[in-house]
C-alpha cells in the first residue's frame, strides 16, 4: 500500500524528531554572543510543527557562559495535538529546564533566566534546545526571524491565470486573473493578488504584525469593523524566498469568501493557529 507523505508527517508529530545541520549558528542576547557552533541539531518535540535549535553545552562554555539546571517539571496535560512555535515552556518529552545567569557573578539569589531545555533522549547527545524567541539568531551570516528554518519545508510561488474573487458580506474586495499561488508544505494554498486588483479604498491598515520565518514580517489590513478585522495581509519587504510577493495582498479564506474559478476555498487553518492581533 502506498504511503501518503502528508498523513505520515502528521503521524510523526507524536515522536521526538531530529535532523542534523552543518550550518554555523550564532545566538546573541542583549548584544552579547552566547553561542557559536557548527554542531547543532534541529529538534521537534512531540506535537511541535516547527523545529528549535539544539546546541552542545560546550558552545556556551566557549563564550564563558555557565548553564544552570533548574528543577524538572511534570509533563503538561490537556495540550492540543498540534503545537506551533509559541509557548516554548510547554515541553512534551522528559528533560531538564536550563538557565543562564544574567545578574552579577556573586548574585547567588537570582539573575537566572530560563533559556532552554535538555531532553533526556540520548540521541541528542546532551544538547540543549534553546527558546528561539530569547535570542537573536544568525545562520552563517544571515539573520533568522520567526523560528528555526525547517529543511524539509519549502515555498513555491507560482503565477496563475485562474479567476480569483474575494468578497465579504456581498462586497467584492478583490478580483484578479494574475494572482500568485503560494504553496507551503502542509499549509493551505494562499492566493496573493496584485495591489492594483484589490479594492484598497475599502481596506485600512491595522496594528497587527506577524513574522514568517520564510516570508518575512507581515502587515495586516481590515475593513474597519469587527467582521473584517485583519482580513488580509501583505509583506512590505519580503525575504528571498518570497520576494515576488511584494505589492501583493492575500486574504483569509477562513474569514471571507475566496472563489477560485468559481469554487469556494474550504478548509484552511484552525482559529487556534491563526496569528493573534499584535503577535510576532
Amino acid at each position: 500500500m502506498a504511503l501518503d507523505l502528508h498523513d505520515q508527517w502528521f503521524r510523526g508529530l507524536s515522536e521526538l524528531r531530529l535532523t542534523r545541520t552543518t550550518k554555523r549558528l550564532r545566538a546573541s542576547r542583549h548584544g552579547h554572543l552566547l553561542v557559536d557552533t557548527t554542531d547543532a541539531l534541529l529538534v521537534w518535540e512531540p506535537r511541535r510543527v516547527v523545529p528549535e535549535y539544539a546546541v552542545p553545552p560546550d558552545a556556551f562554555a566557549a563564550n564563558g557562559i555557565e548553564l544552570v539546571d533548574l528543577p524538572r517539571r511534570e509533563l503538561p496535560d490537556g495540550l492540543p495535538p498540534v503545537l506551533g512555535p509559541l509557548h516554548f515552556e510547554l515541553h512534551t518529552c522528559p528533560g531538564t529546564p536550563v538557565a543562564v545567569r544574567e545578574g552579577a557573578p556573586d548574585d547567588d539569589a537570582g539573575g537566572l533566566v530560563e533559556v532552554g531545555f535538555r531532553p533526556d533522549d540520548p540521541d541528542l547527545g546532551g544538547r540543549v534546545v534553546l527558546d528561539f524567541a530569547l535570542f537573536d539568531w544568525v545562520e552563517e551570516d544571515q539573520p533568522v526571524m520567526g523560528h528555526a528554518h525547517d529543511p524539509w519545508k519549502r515555498i513555491d510561488v507560482l503565477r496563475s491565470d485562474r479567476h480569483v474573487v474575494v468578497s465579504l458580506a456581498g462586497t467584492v474586495l478583490a478580483e484578479s486573473r494574475r494572482a500568485l499561488a503560494v504553496y507551503e508544505t502542509a499549509l493551505p494554498t494562499r492566493w496573493y493578488l496584485p495591489v492594483d486588483d484589490v479594492r484598497m479604498d475599502l481596506l485600512t491598515p491595522s496594528q497587527t504584525h506577524t513574522v514568517c520565518a520564510y516570508k518575512g514580517r507581515a502587515s495586516y489590513l481590515g475593513t474597519g469593523d469587527d467582521v473584517g478585522a485583519d482580513i488580509a495581509w501583505f509583506y512590505p519587504d519580503p525575504l528571498d524566498d518570497a520576494v515576488r510577493l511584494q505589492d501583493h495582498v492575500a486574504f483569509w479564506s477562513e474569514r471571507c469568501e475566496v472563489l477560485v474559478d468559481g469554487e469556494r476555498l474550504t478548509g484552511g487553518m484552525p482559529d487556534a493557529e491563526r496569528p493573534a492581533a499584535g503577535s510576532l
